[in-house]
């Protein structure tokens, strides 16, 4: 599956610092960077049956901060996505509005194409759907099988949680949360003929009138967890830096991952980073409750991307917020501002910006800190909070710089 092309970036003349971000499995702020090679990066991709949100460009967006902050230190970025692009959601999509699955599926993924390129969100070097990852899902139930892990209900296969004695580490839920969890978010715990209520699916057997291929099993798909266990290890092998998502694959998707993987291979991910929940008239975003508001949306009403992408620098990545209309809209004027401070060429010095904006999103991509830093700096330009000592004549062009590198704001 091909991905979206990629924006010209411009090399910054300064190193940015090494990143440290939050792990969700110990709770703490772990270093980021590669023990050897390129840094690695895998990031659940969407389900395409409907448009790009606000919540799912928040995830992207945020990555895309690391993905920039890793470059930026001077490290090479090994980023891989998937998507899923045959699911139960899709496949009660396409019937509900009876239009053939794959056809929707094409769609909606050009659609977010083209909102991630329309963000500046950097490609991933690998963007690899479901469907073509088969044949590797297949090879790795296969090994899995091979461990003891795997069991049989009405022609479907499991995965036994009990093969891996960490299971649970990710999130850290006990069990009454797991279950509770796994019920809402797509799993069944109810079925019975199951060993423990917590283990997933792997294959499905072929349903009437769903898609199905061939197996050893015979005819069916792939569960949700198995695929991105199969294309992370297949294009980032064993221990990848960061595996990352929206806070609501905590448990259990990236859980089932991480348990696959350790069952299967040994190490999953190094670090598990997870971006907080965007809500909109008081309730998360989701499809199911309809209360969404789209890239796509926005950009057909002429709506500046950079100004969408403004708007969500302006949330740490981990926080739960709520998206409001006149955030959008003062984001648009912040930069009608930000572009008169930089039309000027000289400014205030560029150089504490350049360091300041580096090393906060190094601690933890902080983009609202660098954003901040960013208004500091077009206060002093302009005047409004007195111009600093020396004036900078290469002020503007630095500050362009490493709004792009650093920020993804093309000014």
């Amino acid at each position: 599956m091909r991905a979206w092309s990629a924006p010209d970036v411009p090399v910054l003349p300064v190193r940015g610092p090494e990143v440290r971000i939050h792990d969700t499995a110990t709770g703490r702020l772990v270093p980021s960077e590669p023990t050897e090679g390129p840094a690695r990066l895998y990031v659940c991709g969407i389900t395409p049956y409907d448009a790009t949100h606000m919540g799912h460009a928040a995830t992207y967006v945020a990555f895309d901060l690391l993905n920039r902050a890793w470059r930026n230190a001077g490290h090479d970025v090994t980023y891989v996505q998937n998507v899923t692009d045959v699911d139960d959601p899709l496949l009660e999509r396409a019937e509900k509005v009876k239009i053939d699955w794959v056809e929707l599926a094409e769609r909606e993924t050009e659609l977010f194409r083209q909102d991630m390129r329309a963000l500046r969100v950097l490609p991933p070097a690998h963007y690899v759907g479901a469907v073509e990852s088969i044949p590797l899902v297949i090879s790795y139930i296969e090994r899995l099988q091979e461990t003891g892990a795997v069991y049989e209900v009405e022609g479907d296969l499991y995965f036994s949680v009990a093969a891996d004695a960490s299971f649970g580490a990710v999130s850290g839920y006990d069990r009454q949360t797991m279950a509770t969890v796994f019920g809402e978010r797509g799993g069944d715990p109810e079925r019975p003929g199951k060993r423990d209520p917590l283990d997933c699916v792997l294959w499905l057997t072929a349903r009437e009138g769903e898609p199905s291929w061939e197996s050893p099993w015979g005819p069916g798909r792939p569960g949700w967890h198995i695929e991105c266990t199969a294309i992370a290890h297949e294009h980032l092998g064993d221990g990848f830096d960061v595996q990352g998502g929206g806070s609501d694959l905590v448990f259990p998707h990236h859980e089932m991952c991480a348990s696959q993987a350790h069952v299967a291979h040994g190490e999953f991910a190094r670090a598990y980073a997870h971006v907080g929940m965007v809500a909109y008239d008081g309730e998360k975003m989701s499809k199911s409750r309809g209360n969404l508001v789209f890239v796509s949306h926005l950009r057909n009403s002429d709506v500046d991307p950079m100004a969408i992408r403004l708007a969500l620098l302006r949330h740490h990545y981990r926080s739960d917020w709520e998206w409001q209309d006149s955030e959008l809209w003062d984001a648009v004027d912040t930069l009608d501002r930000w572009r008169k401070a930089l039309s000027l060429g000289a400014g205030a010095a560029a150089t504490p910006v350049v360091e300041t904006v580096l090393a906060a999103l190094a601690d933890d991509l902080d983009a609202p800190r660098a954003v901040a830093a960013i208004e500091e700096w077009v206060d002093a330009t302009l005047g409004t909070a007195g111009l600093a000592d020396t004036s900078d004549a290469d002020a503007s062009g630095i500050v362009h710089q490493v709004l792009d590198a650093a920020l993804g704001l093309s000014l």
